[in-house]
């Protein structure tokens, strides 16, 4: 269960919030003329950015020489640096809020991402625990409701831990009683974050303070006598016990002795507390080692796979755990271990490797539910622990479905389905009988009719087949100059499902066009698609996304100077390598919380544990292919860079945000296109999350006026009255 979790938390690497589409009905203007001038813009245009002081700093890597001029701006606390961001944001802030149109795009968006939203429950003795998002309000609030009727109660808020509203609540564990819960606090982003316990019939913390630190997973046990969490030190991950009621200082370590920074460790507790279960990641991209402890014999750590190169994910289900592995099987299987006797010639296979990618699964009411993807298209089937097929939830539209959450021994389970243009609908279904009913829907103004999701394909530059989903108005006219915003990401075996987000939904309701293309690298199609764009194939990645950009000029559907491409984090480095590689194929880029500088990202923050998808400048034969595409070393001095909006900040713990200000200034000293480079530097954003609803607002509309201005798109005078509510 925690793996899961693992991926997606500390692992994970990076949450870069796809967009996803709406469907607000808005009149398009297109400015002709000014798109006219962007094409034969020249550097009278935009004012020239702030000057930034030059060092030589001399490396010789692996026998190669090379020079770094900004250097001094990976010291991110100097007083030199924290003046030159200073500056930076003046120079942005001078540029993009005196476009035109901003005060209705920040009317739209207000109306799209302003609005009341419930979350998947963690429900536990008939209690449900849930975030809720109230319209006006800037953070979730932590809820909770007695019973599936029962009134709704407010336990944490965090907008009154802050005076800038930049803290968040999560839960993290719910006892079995549903008498004690565990939640966390994180403060602007940041991967770090405080636990409190939190006692449900008194509705107060317990005295038990622990630190802030990045924790991988939190465990209860069943009789609440303490808990399990695995909490990152200076040497690497640890799990510790913590018995409820006693200083967390004096914890004891009881798994991870030895394993470094590149490691995660995950951990699961039966829900009789018989066994505990650890799970031991090297790095993101590398092998799996699972152990597990019979608590109730006492008995010994004991290895169930330590020494096979594969990855596994487990899910226990009373005396059985079962597997989810690439052992023999690039598209995934599930195994089951009798942890009375977990020979490994003993393992049953439950399900087999089939022609659809084994996505996920989990434990609920006694059975596996299954997410199965088969090109790029989702489907949750439920099995019995057998193996034997029980039922498909179907989704009522082209979406995704997300797995299902709930208890592994109660019927009753949630799972969300979204699309393009469908906002979130959670859905509580019953394992037993397959009836399922909205628990929350998120009511945002929109006509989903007046849109189309299509998928793609397209060969890339090795003629390898490329999916790809687009999102557009109905009889879109392809006449070579629709405005495109194109997405990606590939990379850690992930794919990223279509789903609903408001930054795209005012390009959408503006007349644009939104691509993403599902590139090598990712997990669509298991790991032979994930291992063909990593290590010395990373330059597959790129290439597969080129070709994306080249098929919608080629098609009709737009031209260079109407495309945009966006990405964050390992999408960041994806856009970043685009604009090197081909600078001339694009008109503007957003590049979110990026890695750049891949020769030196291995020392900073969190990234040992990416060496195991890239590689290292350490390692002679790797530098050879890092150092072949590393953004950061390739801009060269006189190209006509298109216009580039780095976004990054303080509140960044897992990608260091050195990245973004080295290139932001690299960028702005070498580019001859007089299009601008910009760099908007948050203190306290990051990549978890934590900015305020009205920042976010400001913060889209800042990133969409930028690409409205670069392309030459008007987003509109008002936003349309309310067609359609829901899916």
């Amino acid at each position: 269960m925690l793996m899961k979790r693992l991926l997606v938390l500390a692992i994970l690497l990076f949450a870069y919030c796809l967009p996803a589409l709406l469907a607000v009905s808005l009149p398009l203007v297109s400015l002709d003329a000014r798109a006219q001038q962007l094409d034969t813009l020249d550097a009278a245009t935009v004012p020239a950015a702030p000057k930034t002081r030059t060092d030589q700093v001399k490396d010789v890597v692996q026998g190669v020489e090379i020079t770094d001029s900004y250097r001094w701006l990976e010291d991110q606390n100097s007083a030199e640096t924290r003046s030159w961001i200073d500056a930076q944001n003046a120079y942005t802030d001078s540029q993009l809020t005196r476009l035109p149109g901003r005060t209705e795009l920040k009317q739209l968006l207000s109306g799209l991402i302003d609005t009341d939203d419930t979350y998947t429950p963690t429900v536990e003795n008939h209690r449900y625990f849930f975030l809720k998002h109230k319209a006006g309000q800037d953070q979730s609030v932590l809820y909770l409701r007695n019973g599936l009727d029962g009134k709704e109660e407010a336990l944490v808020d965090p907008m009154a831990l802050s005076a800038d509203h930049s803290i968040t609540v999560g839960i993290s564990a719910v006892s079995r009683d549903g008498s004690l819960l565990v939640y966390s606090l994180r403060e602007g982003g940041a991967d770090e974050r405080t636990p409190h316990l939190f006692d449900v019939e008194a509705r107060k913390d317990l005295p038990d303070h622990f630190p802030n630190a990045i924790y991988d997973d939190i465990a209860l046990m069943p009789d609440k006598s303490g808990l399990y969490y695995t909490r990152h030190t200076a040497e690497g991950p640890r799990v510790f016990f913590h018995k409820i009621g006693v200083d967390p200082a004096g914890d004891m370590e009881v798994f991870g002795k030895g394993y470094g920074l590149d490691k995660g460790i995950g951990l699961d507790v039966s829900d009789d507390g018989r066994y505990l279960a650890f799970q031991v990641a090297h790095g993101t991209s590398g092998s799996t080692e699972i152990y597990f402890q019979d608590l109730r014999k006492k008995g010994p750590i004991t290895p169930i796979v330590n020494d096979l190169d594969a990855k596994f994910y487990e899910e226990i289900l009373g005396d059985r755990m079962f597997l989810r592995t690439n052992w023999k099987a690039p598209k995934w299987r599930i195994v089951e271990v009798d942890l009375r006797n977990p020979a490994r010639n003993r393992w049953r296979e439950t399900l087999p490797e089939g022609e659809a990618v084994l996505d996920n699964f989990s434990v609920v009411g006694g059975k596996l539910a299954v997410r199965f993807l088969q090109n790029v298209v989702w489907q949750v089937k439920i099995f019995e622990p057998s193996g034997k097929f029980v039922r498909e939830i179907r989704p009522p539209a082209l979406g995704t479905v997300s797995g299902l959450s709930g208890d592994r021994e109660s019927n009753e389970g949630f799972f969300t389905f979204t699309s393009y243009h469908i906002p979130q609908t959670i859905y509580r279904y019953d394992m037993a009988s397959g009836k399922q009913e909205v628990w929350s829907q998120r009511k945002v103004p929109f006509d989903s009719s007046k849109y189309d999701v299509e998928q793609v394909w397209y060969n890339s530059k090795d003629g390898t087949r490329v999916p790809m989903l687009l999102a557009h108005a109905k009889g879109l006219t392809l006449n070579g100059s629709n405005p495109v915003l194109l997405s990606g990401y590939g990379g850690f075996n992930l794919s990223y499902p279509p789903a609903y987000n408001s930054y795209v939904a005012a390009w959408l309701a503006s007349g644009g066009v939104y691509a993403f293309a599902h590139i090598r690298g990712g997990g669509e199609f298991g790991e032979e698609w994930h291992h063909a764009g990593m290590f010395e194939k990373k330059q597959n990645v790129f290439d597969d996304f080129i070709a994306a950009a080249e098929w919608l000029i080629q098609n009709k559907y737009t031209k260079p100077s109407r495309l945009a491409i966006a990405g964050g984090s390992n999408g960041g480095l994806l856009v970043g390598a685009a604009l090197t590689q081909r600078p001339d194929l694009f008109a503007a880029v957003v590049c979110n919380y990026p890695l750049l500088d891949m020769v030196r990202y291995h020392k900073f923050l969190r990234a040992k544990l990416w060496v195991s998808e890239y590689g290292s400048s350490e390692d002679p034969e790797q530098f050879k292919y890092i150092y072949a595409y590393s953004p950061y070393h390739h801009v060269l001095p006189g190209t006509k860079y298109p216009a580039v909006l780095l976004n990054t900040g303080d509140g960044d713990t897992r990608v260091a945000p050195l990245h973004a200000r080295k290139m932001t200034a690299l960028l702005q000293a070498a580019t001859a296109s007089g299009r601008p480079i910009l760099l908007h530097y948050e203190t306290k954003s990051g990549h978890s999350g934590g900015t305020p609803i009205s920042k976010v607002i400001d913060d889209d509309a800042n990133e969409l006026s930028f690409l409205f201005w670069q392309l030459g798109v008007h987003p509109g005078s008002a936003p349309a009255s309310v067609a359609k509510a829901g899916p």
